[in-house]
């Protein structure tokens, strides 16, 4: 038998925030969740997503601290267009959610920018860019 990743987990400092963030992005994360400890959503195509706090991670995990001294972890979410890249980011931004590298025309052919989620980790927007289509 070969293993299939089949979930990503994410360990949160506040439950609440990071649903809403995601929540932005378009992933179907359950009302109500916000107050949950615990909270998962099934992706397209049938990977899914967790959410733990970090309270529940220490519960069987006593030895976990947070990590330090860089993103250790990126999700990446491909967008219908350049233009989607730009207000996505916009749209986040103005919400309050860090830019860390506003939209540009990278080098391998997409629109790609990298807001930070409210733990602080990144998140990349990308497109095929129009000269790419």
């Amino acid at each position: 038998m070969t293993p299939r990743l089949d979930m990503i987990g994410l360990v949160v400092s506040d439950m609440a925030a990071s649903l809403a963030f995601y929540r932005r992005l378009g992933l179907d994360v359950p009302a109500g969740a916000g107050a949950q400890p615990h909270v998962e959503a099934t992706l397209p195509g049938g990977l899914r997503i967790a959410w733990d706090t970090e309270d529940v991670v220490r519960s069987f995990d006593p030895s976990w601290t947070a990590p330090t001294g860089g993103v250790r972890r990126e999700l990446a979410f491909l967008c219908e267009s350049p233009a989607e890249v730009d207000a996505l980011y916009a749209e986040l931004t103005e919400a309050g959610h860090p830019g860390h590298l506003k939209p540009w025309d990278a080098f391998w052919g997409q629109r790609y920018a990298v807001v930070l989620d409210p733990d602080g980790c990144g998140v990349s927007l990308f497109a095929p860019s129009d000269a790419a289509r």
